[in-house]
């Protein structure tokens, strides 16, 4: 208690929330420009940060990043286009409750889902972060290999299509996944003597190409007027909300939970927990036919998940020095600049500057219904502007954040090309859910399976020694093998049936 009051006027200055104001803005811009992420945002600040104190630095990267991941979904649900990866799993969904008159709703839900999981989130780092850190620390290669294999599996659950076409759509993002050099062998893989491609394919392009590019040609080729989707009443973006959080409070609480959790794990991040809650959603909806066709429950759940993660990935951070993800892992080094080396003895050492860090994160949170719904009143003006000019625009925002991942042009030409065949995919009633799931979580499956097969020398058997790899492995053995189950139980039944009749 000394050390959160003796940290409240550390925050509380005139000119910390004046940064922590422009750093809000800012997030806000780059969230909601296709390819500029969370984590450039927060990159972007570093040199800025040299020149502030502890407390006021933390805390615009923290604000900063909170309304990018937001603003993400702007784009997203309006133009199907997502800002940042994390907006990326329920970007078609948000986008279809547009195209239904329902662009408020959609926004609405995911601004204050949003700042439900963020205060979550936060509730959980304050409380818990040693213990949780000390769970999320005893997995090894082989626990996460299972967990890569469980995220997988969500393409199943992600895809509105049969679950043949799903599973080809997750194939060819794997087999994406696998181009550049050999993990263990060095060996150069798919890189046809393109020097550009030995570092594989980037997910930020690919990711861009999927959505914008794609939605840019089904435009271009499309014979029947698309009407603009329409954003006229600002206030009605939180009317109705009171009775979507009471009808689906159990996904709310869901998504907060499990994107937290998802956080907490390094390396993980936001948007494998976005796709992993709305997964979650869709299995366990009773509605679930109505996935994908602009159905609210998914927001809920992945909407809070994604900003859950966000403040869930400090706790390893802060607690021992373990990035949660990319965005702490930049913070980790301004934080070493600034004097306040994470671990243990940094709540010992400097407690009111970690305080100091925890209740900028509950103002950002705070602070993002506002600023999120003044973005949103300002996109609204954007749906003005004709569709021939909006596209090419769009267009050239997207060329910028594909060429700003490595400064180079060929992160263009990976947009294109990614483009046209999600075009492709798309047209022939391929999901491209699943093939993004595929490209994000390959590599890390891979890699870790890898890994494993060298520590256990080759022994399968090695991947259930440990009790939470056995727990992950046999859930994730179950999951795939209950459709297998359900075939031959059906079958049973209607055998059984076929005999008595």
């Amino acid at each position: 208690m000394d050390a959160f009051l003796l940290a409240l006027p550390l925050v509380f200055q005139p000119h910390v929330l004046a940064v922590m104001a422009m750093a809000a803005v800012f997030g806000l811009f780059v969230g909601s420009v296709p390819g500029l992420t969370a984590t450039m945002a927060t990159a972007l600040l570093v040199p800025l940060t040299f020149f502030m104190d502890p407390v006021p630095a933390i805390a615009a990267m923290v604000t900063a990043t909170a309304m990018a991941i937001f603003a993400g979904d702007i784009p997203g649900a309006l133009l199907r286009v997502p800002g940042t990866p994390a907006s990326a799993a329920y970007a078609a969904e948000a986008f279809a409750m547009t195209q239904k008159g329902l662009a408020e709703r959609a926004l609405g839900t995911s601004l204050v889902g949003s700042a439900i999981g963020g205060m979550f989130g936060t509730v959980v780092l304050v409380l818990s972060a040693p213990q949780l850190a000390e769970v999320a620390l005893q997995f090894t290669q082989f626990e996460y290999f299972w967990l890569a294999c469980l995220g997988l599996s969500c393409a199943v659950f992600v895809s509105t299509a049969s679950p043949v076409k799903g599973t080809v759509s997750l194939l060819i993002g794997l087999m994406l996944a696998t181009v550049g050099i050999d993990i263990t062998a060095g060996h150069p893989r798919y890189t046809f003597g393109i020097p550009d491609l030995l570092g594989g394919v980037a997910f930020i392009p690919a990711m861009i190409g999927m959505f914008a590019v794609a939605e840019i040609l089904r435009n271009v080729v499309s014979t029947r007027v698309i009407e603009p989707p329409k954003l006229e009443h600002l206030f009605r973006v939180f009317h109705g909300l009171g009775g979507v959080f009471k009808r689906y409070w159990r996904g709310l609480v869901r998504g907060s939970v499990l994107g937290t959790a998802v956080g907490i794990l390094p390396g993980a991040g936001g948007d494998i927990a976005a796709w992993v809650a709305y997964a979650l959603s869709k299995k366990l909806s009773k509605e679930p036919e109505k996935f994908g066709t602009g159905h609210v429950e998914g927001i809920v759940d992945a909407g809070a998940a994604n900003n859950g993660a966000l403040s869930g990935a400090w706790v390893p951070a802060l607690v021992f020095g373990i990035p949660g993800d990319s965005i702490t892992a930049i913070v980790i080094g301004v934080l070493y600049v600034k004097g306040m080396n994470p671990g243990p003895t940094v709540f010992l050492q400097n407690p009111e500057l970690i305080y100091g860090v925890f209740i900028t994160f509950f103002l950002a949170n705070i602070v993002l219904v506002p600023f999120g719904f003044a973005a949103i009143g300002l996109a609204r003006h954007i749906l003005r502007i004709p569709r021939t000019i909006v596209w090419p625009i769009v267009l050239l925002f997207s060329m910028v954040g594909a060429y700003a991942i490595d400064n180079s042009l060929f992160g263009i030409v990976v947009m294109l090309t990614v483009g046209v065949l999600a075009f492709l995919m798309e047209e022939n009633g391929f999901p491209v859910a699943p093939a993004i799931l595929g490209l994000v979580l390959g590599p890390m499956l891979e890699g870790n399976f890898m890994t494993a097969m060298i520590k256990a020398d080759g022994n399968l058997l090695g991947f259930f020694e440990r009790p939470i790899a056995a727990a992950l492995g046999a859930i994730t053995l179950l999951l795939w093998s209950t459709p297998l189950i359900m075939m031959a139980l059906r079958r049973a039944r209607m055998r059984s049936a076929s005999e008595r009749g």
